[in-house]
Order: C-alpha cells, then structure tokens, then sequence
C-alpha cells in the first residue's frame, strides 16, 4: 500500500484544477474516465510548448470561453467548471465570468513559473466533512472531497486509519498512488446503492484495476461485486483469462471466498483424465461426418501437443498413452474384419451400393489408425505401434487380394512408420525394423503408383528417405537382402516403385569400398592391389 500521511492542506501548496462531475442523490459520484486524466493533462502541455513571446489573441479566448460561461449558470451549482491555476490563485469567487475577465488581463505566465503538478478536484465540498489527496505518478494531485462515515463503514482501511488519534485532521494524503483514476472510481462506488449497474458497463481489464484497489483500501463489498461482475461476464482471449485468473488466486491465498469465478477453470468433480481422452477419442473415431471428424482431429492433435510441452503432464502421460493404445487395437480389430469381408470371392461380385460402405469404413479405420500414429510420435511412444503393426502378417497377407483403391489407404500407415524411423521419432528394436521391412515393403511398392497420383498427402522424397535410412539401420547382411530385391523390383516398375538408390550407394560403399571390420580395434584398410590395379 502506497504511504500515507495525515496533513493539513496548505493553501498554495497544489493548484486545483476543477472538473465537471455528475453528483449522485447519495451526495458524491465521480468515475471519471481516462480521457478526463488526459484532457487534464494536455491542457497544460500546450503552455509547455508554447513560446511566451507569442500569446493568443483575445479573440479566441473569448470564443472559447463564452459558451463555455453560459453553460456554467448559477442555476446549477453542483457543476464544476475548468479554470486556469492562476485564476485560483486570485482568490475568484465565480469561476464563471470572473474567468474571462481574469485570462483577458493577467499576461501569459513564463514557462519557468508553471506549475509542476495538475490537480482534479472530484465531489461535493459543501457537504464533505474530510478530503482525501490523492499524490499520483505523472504530477497528478486528486482532492476527494468526501464523508468519514461513508469511508469507514466501506473500507477497513479508512477505519483504521481514522480510528487513530489523530482523526480530528480534515485531510488524508496519499502518497505515490500507483492508479490514481481508479483509486477515484473506487471511492465513488461507496457512494453507489447499486454497484453492480456501475460496474456493467465496464471492460474485464478496468475491473480488475478496481478490484486491485478494492483489495488495498479492504472495500469489501466492492470486492465481492468485482467478483460477481468477473464470475459472469465473458474473458476474452486467452492474455485476459490469465489476468482473471491470476488476481482471483491472489485473493484467494488471502482467504477471500473466489470459488464460483475459478470453477470456470477448475472443477472439484473427480473425473479421471484416462475416461475423459477415450471419451473424445471415441467420439472422433466413431464419427462418419467427414468434415467435422478431419478438424476434431486437427484440434485434438494440437491440443495435446499443447500438453505434450508442459512439464507437469508427464506424470497422467502413461494413461493417456494406454487410452491411444487401446483404440488402436480396437481400429486394427475392426480393420482385419473389414479386410477379410473384402477379401472373400464373393465380395467383388456384390453391387456397389453393399460395397461401398465396407470400402469407406476400411478408409476410415486406416485413416484413424494413421491419426493415432500421429498422436504417438508426437508423444515419444510410437515404438510399441510399430511393433503391433509390423506383426499384422495376416493383414497384410489379405492386402494382395483387395483392389488398390480399396488397400492403399494402409500403406499410409507403413509409409508414415518408416518417416518416423528414418527422422529419428520413433526407435522400435532391430527385429521390430527388421520385421516391418519384410512384412510390409512389398505391399507398399505394389501402392506406390497409386500413392503418388491419387493421395495429396503422399510426400515422395520423403518416404523413399525414410525406407532407406530404415534399411541402413539394419545389419549389412540384411541390407543386401532387401535391397537386391528391391533392384529387381525397381528395374522392372521404374517409377512406379520408391527410388532407393541414395541407400544403395551407401550399402554398396559400406559394403565394397571401406569395409569396416573388428580387427584389433581398428577398421581394416582398403584391398592394396584392388586400389593399385585401379590406378594402372
């Protein structure tokens, strides 16, 4: 809290500038808006600018002053209006035609004599019997004039201030006031029968300041109407909510009731994360709506990396990864099925309208698989995936006997596998690599010409890198197998098969030019009369 001082007001110390305000039936109202600060301001940064030899001429002062003196008429006397500080100074009884009179005869003040400090004078001195100075940044000086009994019965703070020895002053000073429009707007509501009215209209940032000093001067009640106003009123953004939530828990370890604004954020039902994510994921994977399913699947993706970095959702990791998993096997049970009804003599001879729908869900529980994947490499803990896949001997057995456009969808599945491996994201064990190349390679070269013309996400160059640094993490032995094979494939489809020849030249380099064996510790040198008979 900003220092306090208990003084008398001095006459002279601080130039008032008073400004119109709206009094209430109560007696005081002031909620000044931020331009009324402003305004304040800038009236005086002119004469800071202004050079003193060039005054303006009377004319305009006139023209400015005169319907500004006719809308000051006795006739509403609890209107304030704006004079100069030297008209004060002058002891001016009429703030109204006494004002024009003043600036026409009194010469322009010299930079040097302006005032350092703008002061704004709010409420009804009349009826006050106590002011409150206000000491802000940026020169502000606020005079409150207002009632002792209104600020005691509102604020702990004003009691315990007032309840000293020294009460009987008619002045509180407050020094250093950090958010001196605010800390005005805030007195003023203790004024106010219906704060909630108040506080409508205004933005979740401003009511947050006022809770702010609500908070410092122990406003109770105007607390828990902040409190009320932030529980149902929208956050904006995700910066806003942070700013709700982070005063709301401040308050909260000071043992102010906040339970209703934070359970839009936090929920005392016990509701395990393993029964909510297979929930969604059901949902997702269940759904037939192709459009709604394609962007839930890109928000969940997101939001779970989202998860992914935060350091303390490693510990509910392993039961998200067992939720993934479980659908995993539940799309590839599925996927065998619908395989196997495919797969049967009879099913080609069926019309299209029973057909159809069979060759749609295998795309689906391929394209679900492919997500899930997707999830897992995310996640570090893919390796299990391919290890499950790269065992679907039967699957991939039946996989010949489908017709391509029915089939290639799972070689996305393959395909995305052996990126992952090749980028590093996943490190499933030898025999698990080993395993995915002989089950699964062939009835991806049988799709490649399919893949490249009729699958938009289908990258190339990507997947032919990621089939060969698969193959060159193998043992050389098991290098040369595939890639024979994979030779007499590609001689024969050309395009039409993965181009793997940057990974045979490194097994053929591997292999014929500098073989590498455990002889003493050190890798033995290349043939001598090998590279000497090339030199002849």
């Amino acid at each position: 809290m900003a220092e306090i001082r208990l003084t008398k007001v001095e006459q002279g110390q601080t130039k008032i500038r008073n400004v119109p305000i709206a009094v209430t039936p109560e007696g005081f109202w002031c909620c000044p808006s931020p331009v009324v600060f402003q305004k304040t301001v800038k009236a005086q940064n002119p004469l800071n600018k202004t050079k003193p030899s060039s005054p303006p001429p009377k004319t305009t002062v006139q023209k400015k002053r005169t319907p500004f003196n006719e809308r000051k008429a006795p006739s509403t006397p609890l209107r304030s209006s704006v004079v100069s500080d030297d008209q004060r100074n002058c002891g001016s009884d009429t703030p109204g035609v006494s004002a024009s009179t003043v600036s026409e005869r009194t010469p322009r003040p010299k930079i040097e004599s302006l005032p350092r400090k703008v002061a704004i004078e709010f409420g009804e001195p009349g009826t006050s019997d106590m002011k409150v100075v206000l000491l802000g940044k940026q020169g502000f000086c606020v005079k409150l004039s207002v009632h002792k009994n209104v600020l005691v019965e509102n604020s702990s703070f004003f009691a315990d201030k007032l309840s000293e020895e020294e009460s009987n002053l008619s002045c509180l000073e407050i020094d250093d006031c950090e958010d001196v429009e605010i800390y005005v707007e805030t007195v003023g509501l203790m004024y106010c029968k219906e704060m909630k009215q108040r506080l409508i209209k205004q933005s979740v940032s401003r009511v947050l300041r006022i809770l702010k000093v609500a908070e410092l001067i122990s406003f109770n009640t105007c607390i828990q109407s902040c409190l009320k106003y932030l529980e149902a009123v929208p956050w904006i953004g995700e910066e806003e909510e942070e700013k709700v939530v982070s005063s709301v828990i401040r308050l909260q370890n000071e043992g102010i009731g906040v339970t209703p604004v934070l359970k839009r954020v936090s929920s005392n039902v016990a509701n395990p994360p393993k029964d909510t994510i297979s929930h969604i994921m059901e949902l997702v994977l269940k759904s037939n709506e192709e459009k709604g399913r394609r962007e839930m699947k890109s928000v969940v993706l997101k939001l779970l990396r989202e998860n992914n970095s935060l350091s303390s959702y490693t510990d509910s990791s392993d039961i998200c990864n067992e939720t993934i998993y479980s659908s995993c096997r539940c799309c590839l049970n599925s996927l065998l099925s619908l395989f196997k009804q495919a797969a049967e003599p009879e099913f080609a001879d069926k019309p299209l309208d029973n057909k159809e729908p069979v060759v749609k869900q295998i795309a689906l529980e391929a394209d679900n698989l492919s997500w899930l994947l997707e999830i897992l490499a995310d996640r570090q803990a893919a390796d299990e995936f391919a290890q499950i896949w790269s065992n679907q001997q039967e699957l991939a057995a039946l996989h010949s006997k489908l017709p391509i456009v029915s089939r290639y969808h799972v070689s996305c599945i393959t395909s995305r596998l052996f990126v992952g491996i090749g980028r590093g994201e996943l490190l499933p064990s030898k025999d698990t690599r080993h395993l995915l190349l002989q089950t699964w390679l062939q009835p991806l070269i049988n799709d490649y010409s399919w893949l490249q013309h009729g699958c938009r996400s289908f990258d190339r160059k990507v997947v032919e890198e990621g089939i060969g640094r698969t193959i060159l993490t193998l043992p050389l032995e098991n290098q040369r197998s595939i890639l024979l094979a994979w030779l007499g494939t590609f001689l024969k489809a050309g395009d039409n098969c993965p181009n793997l020849q940057r990974a045979f030249e490194v097994w053929w380099r591997r292999t014929f030019i500098r073989p590498y064996m455990e002889t003493q510790g050190s890798p033995q040198q290349p043939d001598i009369s090998m590279k000497s008979g090339q030199e002849t």
